[in-house]
This record gives structure tokens, sequence and C-alpha cells, in this order.
């Protein structure tokens, strides 16, 4: 069975018999693959993979994917969100020809196999990595936008479970295709009316069609395990350009196996090998398994990197010198700066393109600059941040470089979900958290996001940047554009003053490059050092130069990285006396936190002070606010001269 045997692009009206006969036939071999690769993994979820078979074979057999040439990029993306079904999967790819079969059977779920328990971008024909349910529609919407930005002219499938259509992202990502008329994106549901705790339709019952409908979707029932039926749907759904599709199938949780029809328990069960044995006899497939298990046994154990990176090519441009009259804080230089790069690549050939995405904050965030000069550029999304950071971060994977601006509590709180699929997915998202700390002030704790460093610090592919003022805000954006990966600027509400050097000129302005994990002395001095960023950067400063008008010469350092600052300067500053860290920031979780683990990691002995936020603080001016949580200027004068002492 060979994918040649088959034509590329739905290109039939109806599908023809020898093409129903050659795919009958296929699903009853990829059957046994299914419950032979669980059977010799000892788990995964051999119920649901069946059920969604057929649905897998359809669109894999027709879509315009290549296995030969599996990365094209005038391919049509599928992303499969009910990712547990991988089994199923896996089979289908391999018997098309994108991986060999016997390694997907004999490896399913081996420590150092491609081949894991949800699905994976590494493996080829696979375009998203998924398992947590309700994030593929999204993804879908992220594929099938940057088709449109990039003319590419490609189709995308989302494939989803009935049971997942009950999430609130679902619901978010299903309004964000109708309003940007994703009539490239087809959605077909596996409706089997099974999930782990029963039938779907008891557990928390859904109108599925209403929802789609109500939403502005076309929707096509079908029989789930009826390829022609299945096909035709496709066909019909692509066929028309006004609007998105879903494609309702009703299926059956293991199909053609007697014992497994309509029984939850193999939702999430391997068969045992007197089942398995039965199963094979009724599919009339051959135990192989033994074969396998050789193969299986021989593997070796090993951790594999997932990766998948493109090329960014971008233009970023000159950076200017704002000086304090210029009365420019860092959102606003992050606002301008962004619409500069955004004229200088989207309007030229042979840059990539750099997308933007709002939700419901522009003006706050400062995208409102961008979104009134670039506006096929800018999607506003509403108040829905979970589907936005999903579509942000599946966008990036396809050649573009999307920024997503919000509210620290909204772009990391509450989307940390999102954003470690994001990671597990090696995106190009370039989020931009603005209102971090108790510098909110007045919104009050449910709006004060004092934990952006311990989240962030939790993703292991993230870079965090958090500027002192506009210049080293502008700087950094250049930066974080300028190549790709996952890269978190934050900054804060209140205006941040111009930081000047000693001779009274802008520190970061001039010839300065921001280099990631660079430190920065912004006032020379011995024994004491104080470590900071951010807006809490110009409150150290002055506590610095009131102590030196006094006699006393304390070092002030930035520390714009503070999940990667430079140990070998801030190890010898440590071996020379105290070291203060000072920051609006959680104190369990922040910089102080971050440079404790280091020092117990690289040996490094010191007196270690830390200042920071130990307690959710209340409605107030952030001066207010500081005092109240010991962090005012007064507080780190104070702090100074007990360590000296």
């Amino acid at each position: 069975m060979c994918v040649s045997c088959s034509k590329r692009g739905f290109v039939w009206d109806f599908l023809p018999e020898e093409e129903i006969l050659r795919l009958r036939e296929l699903s009853r071999i990829c059957k046994g693959d299914i419950l032979k690769m669980t059977n010799i993994a000892g788990s995964g979820h051999p119920g649901g993979s069946i059920s969604s078979l057929d649905i897998y074979l359809v669109v894999y057999s027709y879509a315009r994917v290549y296995p030969e040439d599996p990365y094209r990029e005038d391919r049509d993306r599928i992303i499969v969100s009910h990712g547990h079904t991988s089994p199923a999967l896996y089979s289908v790819l391999g018997r098309l020809g994108f991986f060999s079969i016997d390694e997907a059977i004999a490896t399913f779920r081996k420590a150092g196999s491609i081949f894991e328990g949800h699905v994976e971008r590494k493996v080829p024909g696979i375009e998203w990595s998924t398992g947590n349910l309700g994030q593929g529609l999204s993804a879908g919407c992220g594929f099938a936008l940057a088709s449109k930005i990039r003319g590419l002219n490609y189709n995308t499938f989302v494939i989803m479970s009935d049971a997942e259509q009950i999430k609130g992202q679902v619901s978010e990502a299903r309004k964000f295709a109708k309003k940007f008329a994703l009539n490239n994106l087809t959605v077909i549901i596996d409706y089997n009316d099974m999930q782990i705790s029963g039938r779907f339709s008891e557990i928390m019952p859904a109108n599925i069609e209403a929802n789609y409908l109500a939403d502005g979707w076309g929707v096509i029932k079908v029989d789930g395990h009826d390829h022609a039926e299945i096909y035709r749907a496709i066909k019909m759904a692509i066929s028309d350009s006004t609007k998105p599709y879903a494609i309702i199938a009703r299926t059956v949780m293991g199909k053609g196996v007697s014992f497994m029809e309509n029984n939850n328990e193999y939702h999430g069960r391997a068969l045992r090998e007197d089942e398995l044995k039965r199963a094979l006899e009724e599919l009339g497939i051959d135990d192989d398994r033994e074969k396998y298990i050789m193969i299986r046994n021989s593997m070796e154990i090993s951790a594999e990197k997932n990766c998948l990176a493109s090329t960014v090519s971008i233009d970023i441009g000159i950076p200017p010198t704002y000086r304090p009259s210029d009365k420019i804080d860092a959102r606003n230089a992050f606002g301008r700066a962004l619409l500069e790069l955004g004229k200088l690549n989207n309007r030229s050939t042979g840059k990539t393109k750099i997308v933007v995405f709002d939700c419901d904050l522009a003006s706050s965030v400062k995208v409102d600059y961008f979104a009134k000069e670039l506006p096929e550029y800018f999607f506003e999304a509403g108040v829905e941040e979970h589907n936005t950071a999903t579509v942000a971060g599946a966008l990036s994977v396809n050649g573009v470089i999307s920024v997503f601006a919000d509210f620290g509590v909204f772009g990391i709180d509450e989307v940390y979900n999102q954003q470690r699929l994001n990671d597990i997915n090696c995106t190009n998202l370039k989020l931009v958290l603005t209102h971090l700390g108790v510098d909110v002030g007045q919104d009050g704790k449910t709006h004060h996001c004092i934990d952006y460093i311990g989240l962030i610090r939790n993703l292991y592919g993230f870079k965090l940047i958090i500027p002192a003022d506009a210049n080293q805000m502008d700087r950094a954006v250049r930066y974080a554009l300028s190549f790709y990966g996952n890269v978190v600027i934050g900054t804060f509400r209140e205006p941040q003053p111009i930081i000047l050097d000693e001779k009274g000129e802008p520190f970061f302005g001039g010839d300065y490059r921001f280099t990631y994990g660079e430190v920065n002395v912004v006032r020379e001095g011995r024994g004491v050092t104080v470590l900071s960023y951010g807006n809490m950067l110009s409150r150290a400063l002055k506590a610095i130069n009131f102590l030196a008008e006094r006699g006393l010469k304390v070092r002030l350092v930035n520390v714009p990285c503070p999940l990667d600052p430079d140990m070998d300067r801030i190890g010898k500053w440590l071996e020379e006396g105290p070291v203060i860290v000072y920051e609006d920031h959680n104190y369990y979780t922040g910089l102080g936190s971050v440079i404790a683990d280091k020092m117990v990691e690289l040996g490094i002995k010191g007196k270690l002070v830390k200042m920071g936020v130990k307690e959710y603080a209340p409605s107030g001016v952030p001066d207010e606010l500081h005092k109240v949580l010991g962090l005012s200027v007064d507080d780190l004068v104070n702090k100074i001269l007990e360590v000296t002492r």
C-alpha cells in the first residue's frame, strides 16, 4: 500500500471505487498496528485511535502533503488536537511512507523514540505537538492565518475529539476563525460519544452542531467510518470560500473489534495478550509482535531534542537615543520600535513579516501605533487570551514573527498552559508583558503580576528581558525580533525615567547595543552591590545617589535578563561584599532566588540579601505600596546601611 496510489489535493468529486477499497484495506492493517504498538508499549489509547483512524486515512491520503518532502512550504497543514490518538496517526503516516512503520510500532512510547505517547512536531507529517485538549483549533487558526499572510494558498485541517468541544478555548477559536474569514480552515470532529468516564452526551452534553452554526461556520455530518462520505464532505468544505467548516463524523470507539466497540474501558488501556490475540484474529492480522519486541529491546534509551526552527530575516533599523526631555517611557518606546520594524519589514520583499495580536488592550500595551498604520498585520482578538496565545504561537512556526502584547496577569499567569505548549512546540513568539509588579498600583492584587519570573523560569525555551528605560526597551525589541525563538519582554505601567550616566548622558543610548545575559554597571562602587532591573532601577539609583552625596559609594547594577544573569561578574561582587537584590517581584521566585540557586550550583560564597514582595499588596499608588511592602527608596537606603555595619 503506497501513497502514490492516490492523487493529492481532493481532485475527484467522488472517491473512486478502487480508492475506497484501498482505504478499507489500509484501515484493517492500521488497526493491527494500533493494537500491537500499544500492547508492546504496555500503554496508550487504542479505542479512540481506532475511532479516528478512518478520518486520518482520508485526510492524509488526499491532502497536499508529501512523504518525500514533508516540510514543503505549500503543503496543506494538518493539526491533530486530540494527541492521545497518536497510535492511529503514526500507523497512517508510516503506511503512507512518511517513515518506517516498523520503527513506529516497535518503539512507541519508549524513551528516545520520536514516537511519543502524544503527537510531536519532530515526527514527519505532524505539524503541532498536542496532548492537553482544547488547543488544536486555535493552532489551526494560526496555521490558516499564516497561509493568508504569506500567500501560500494551502488548506488547514484540524482533527478533534468530541469531548474537547466543551472547552472555552474552542469557542474562542471558532469566533476568531469566523471574524478573520479563515475559509481555508476545516475541522473534522471524531464524534464517538465516548470519553474516559463514560458517554460525552452524559458527562457534559453540548450541541456541537448548534455551536458551530451559531458562530457562523458551515456544518456537515457524516459517517466517520465511510471513507467516501468523509472525502465528499471535505471536498464540499474546501470548495466553499465563504466560511470555515466543521465536519461532524459519527464514529464507534474500537470499530471493527467486537469486544472493544463502544467500550470506554479501552479509551486509555492497551489490550492484554489474550485480548490482542483475539482482536488480531478478528481482523485477520498476523501476530508478529516478537519481531517488534526484538527491535524495541535493541534500541538504546536516550533523550532527544525537539526543536524545529526556521530562519528569520529582518531589518532591525537604527535605534534612537531618547533623552529625559523626550518624555517617553518604556511602553511607548516598545510601541514605536514595533511600528518602525513593521514598516521596514512588512513593506519589503524577502523580509520576515511581523504580525501583532491584541486582546482589547491596544492603547494600554501600545500596539495601537502598529494597528493604525499596518492594519492588515494586526489582529484584535478581544477578551480571549487563551486562544490568542496559541494562535500567535502556531502562526510563528510558519515563517512569521508573532508579537503578542498583554498585561502580565493575562499574558503569562492566565495562559501559562498555552505558553507551555508554545514552548514545547519551539515557537517564535515575542511575548510583551506590560503592567508588571505592584507598579500596577490601584488596580489591586488581582492585577499585580508579581510572579512572572517564576512562571517563565519553568519554560525551558523562553528568554526574559526586563528593560530599565525607553532606550534599553527599544534595543531589546530590535534584538528579540532578530532571531528565531521565544522571548518575553516585560515592562511596567508607570513611566520609567531615562537612566543617565554620571555625565548626565543616556546610559543606554548612543552606541549601546543590547546583549542577552549582560549586566550593566550603572554606578561604580565598592563593598556593597545592588542588583535591580526594570521599574526599580531608577528607585535604586535614587538611593545610591543619596548615599554617594554622603560619602558612601555603592555599586548599582542593572540585570535585564533575570533568568540568565552574568554569574561570573556577580560572583566577583559577592566575594567583595554583600549583594542586595532589589525587585518588585515575588520574594520567593524572583531574581534573588535565581541568583541564590546559581550560587549553590556554582559553589559561589557570599552574602546575598533579597528585597522583594512577600505578600499580596492592596490598592494604592506605587510609592505607597512599595512603602507598605518595605521596598521604598528609604527602605533600600536603610538596608544598605545595615549590611555595611
